[in-house]
This record gives structure tokens, C-alpha cells and sequence, in this order.
């Protein structure tokens, strides 16, 4: 079957570098916003009898987007792909994964009926927030972790000296197991509670040893940056770690999270750019490409191999 590779509106940049690592033009497409805020999407060449990989990320607007996706999965299937792929690098909804309280939408769930009801026969995601979401999709799926990638560059540019590795949370721990077992490095959990839908948990504070250690955060997202700052400000100030960095998948980064990193103590940030980060001015980033690794998982599942040794650790 011919490789094809399309993309939605939210991420193009990261799609076109998929595209470039398979050396393949990206697939031409129409998208666009009516003045009554419905769009249009047409898929502008030909797929019949071909195997289509589909490139669209969550970022704010997250319903456009999402609905996007849908629509392109919806016009590829119509035009009679002969298999299709969502290659989605961070899951709208993801942490919509549990009813922690009364009578809540399972988010994440309608998301993946969603996907699999527009036509994607497979998904191809990046760091879920919880691996109980690889369940909720009725169609066959693989997850792949930028931990490999992380580590790599952590080995690279950083200096690992009198470092701790701290998870976020307990969710976090099986996450920074996978840099604790390719660093080598002791590791500490944050001790937390989250009250209803606050953004920021109570702290309570640090199972392990970071005092006059330097402190490495560890978690699948920043969004607001409240959490992950109100980590470093505890471990700084009252754990008495002596810097506090973050290594972090999703670079959400809402609202007035850039001002508010840019005023914490984190001495550097780095994250993968499964969400665009250009035009975040915010100061010690550091980007990791996954275009790479997501390249090599659709150049795996067209040849119908296994993508398993892909999350191996360096």
C-alpha cells in the first residue's frame, strides 16, 4: 500500500518534520472556518487503496481541533482509504480518565469512541496520562514514551550530579521509574492531595531525601505551571533541595503559565514539542523533537512491525 500523511490546522510544523524524516510530501489538505464558526474540510488528493497516517495534537482551541481531527478521519474514510492511522501526539481530554467524582463525563472515553466512530482503524499516541486510557479505545492502539528521548538529552547537556529524581505525584512514579532505571538516580515522591477540581493540590510533603540535592520534577505535563511551580517552591523552600529543574512530555502551558515559570525557581525546563512551543518566551526551555520517533513508529506500522523496542531506554 502507498504511505500517505496528512495533518490537521494544530500542529503543521510538527507534521511537516514527520514527513521530512519519512521522506514523503505531507498530503494536501483544505481546512477551513466559516464566518458562522463551522468548518470545512476536503482532502485535496487522491487515497483510495492507500494506508494514511493522520497528524493532529490537542491544543487550545481544543473542541476546533478536536472536531478537526474527526472531520479529516470522516473524509479520508469516505474517500476510501484503505487504512487509516490517528497519529495524535498528546490526547485531547487525557485527563478525563477516571469518575472521581459524581456524575462526571469520562472524558477520554467519549474521546476515543469519537476517533474510532469518524474511521481511524488505529491510534498512535504519545504519554498518556494514565495508562487505563489505552483501554478505552475499541480499536487498536500504541503508546510510545518520549522518556528515551528525554534521557538522552538529560545525559547529554545536563550535569546529573547530586541529582534526585522527583515524581509529581504517586501517578508519577511509575513515569519516573523509566528515568530512574536509565540515570541511575535516586528518586522521591511528592505527597499530595487534590481537593475537587483546583488546579493545585495541597502538599504535603516529600517521601525521600532531597535535601541539598538538586531536584529534577518529573511529569507528563505542565499546564498551568501551578502544580509543577508549588512543587519547586516546596522542595527549595521546606524540603531544602538545592535547585529544582522539571523534565516534562506536554508543554501545554495555558493561561498565564508563561509569566508564572518564568518567576518560579525551576532553573531549567525541558519538554518535547508534541505541542507547538513557539512564541512561549519562556526563559531555560528546552525542546526535545519527537518527529523522529513518531516517523519511526508510523514507518514500523505501515510495514506491519513491532514498535516495542521503541520505548527501550538508552
Amino acid at each position: 500500500m502507498n504511505l500517505k500523511l496528512f495533518s490537521g490546522s494544530a500542529h503543521l510544523e510538527l507534521a511537516k518534520r514527520i514527513a521530512r524524516e519519512l521522506k514523503i510530501p505531507l498530503g494536501k489538505v483544505t481546512s477551513f472556518t466559516f464566518g458562522n464558526d463551522n468548518r470545512f474540510v476536503k482532502i485535496d488528493e487522491p487515497v483510495r487503496g492507500s494506508d494514511v497516517y493522520v497528524v493532529q495534537t490537542s491544543r487550545p482551541p481544543v473542541d476546533a481541533y478536536l472536531f478537526e481531527l474527526l472531520m479529516l478521519l470522516r473524509a479520508l474514510r469516505d474517500a476510501s482509504a484503505a487504512r487509516l492511522t490517528a497519529v495524535i501526539p498528546y490526547l485531547p481530554y487525557v485527563r478525563g480518565d477516571k469518575r472521581d467524582q459524581p456524575r462526571v463525563c469520562l472524558t477520554a472515553r467519549l474521546v476515543a469512541d469519537l476517533i474510532a466512530e469518524a474511521g481511524a482503524e488505529r491510534v498512535l499516541v504519545m504519554d498518556l496520562h494514565a495508562p487505563q486510557i489505552q483501554g478505552f479505545f475499541s480499536i487498536p492502539g500504541d503508546e510510545l514514551f518520549a522518556a528515551p528521548l528525554l534521557i538522552a538529552h538529560l545525559k547529554k547537556h545536563w550535569d546529573l550530579t547530586n541529582a534526585v529524581l522527583v515524581a509529581g505525584d504517586a501517578g508519577a512514579a511509575k513515569l519516573t521509574r523509566r528515568f530512574t532505571d536509565a540515570l541511575k538516580l535516586p528518586v522521591a515522591i511528592m505527597d499530595k492531595r487534590r481537593v475537587g477540581n483546583k488546579t493545585a493540590p495541597v502538599i504535603k510533603g516529600v517521601i525521600g531525601d532531597v535535601k541539598q540535592k538538586n531536584a529534577i520534577l518529573i511529569d507528563d505535563e505542565i499546564a498551568s505551571g501551578a502544580t509543577i511551580i508549588g512543587d519547586a517552591k516546596f522542595l527549595q523552600g521546606k524540603a531544602g533541595a538545592a535547585s529544582v529543574a522539571a523534565v516534562v512530555t506536554h508543554a501545554v502551558f495555558s493561561g498565564a503559565a508563561r509569566a508564572a515559570l518564568n518567576r518560579s525557581p525551576l532553573k531549567r525546563i525541558l519538554v518535547t514539542n508534541t505541542i507547538p512551543t513557539a512564541g512561549k518566551t519562556i526563559r531555560r526551555l528546552e525542546v526535545v523533537d519527537v518527529a523522529p520517533r513518531l516517523a519511526e513508529g508510523i514507518r514500523r506500522l505501515h510495514a506491519e512491525k513491532s514498535l516495542q523496542n521503541l520505548n527501550d531506554l538508552p
